[in-house]
């Protein structure tokens, strides 16, 4: 059996939290900030957990995560 190629791009996005789930970033955070509060922007530095829906996807372009 030849290994699974890893999608690069979603190995740059994502990363494994220690009880397996998968980190993300939030989006919106580049450009655009003066008309955004520095509450919003405070909370976009943060990170999330991928929705469930999404990970199994997430999982199959990074399989050696």
């Amino acid at each position: 059996m030849p290994k699974i190629k890893t999608n690069r791009g979603a190995a740059k996005r994502f990363r494994k939290t220690g009880t397996g789930k998968i980190r993300r970033n939030k989006a919106f955070t580049s450009h655009i900030l003066t008309k955004k509060s520095p509450k919003r922007k405070r909370n976009l530095r943060k990170g999330t957990l991928v929705a469930a829906v999404d990970a199994s996807n997430i999982r199959q372009l990074i399989p050696y995560l």
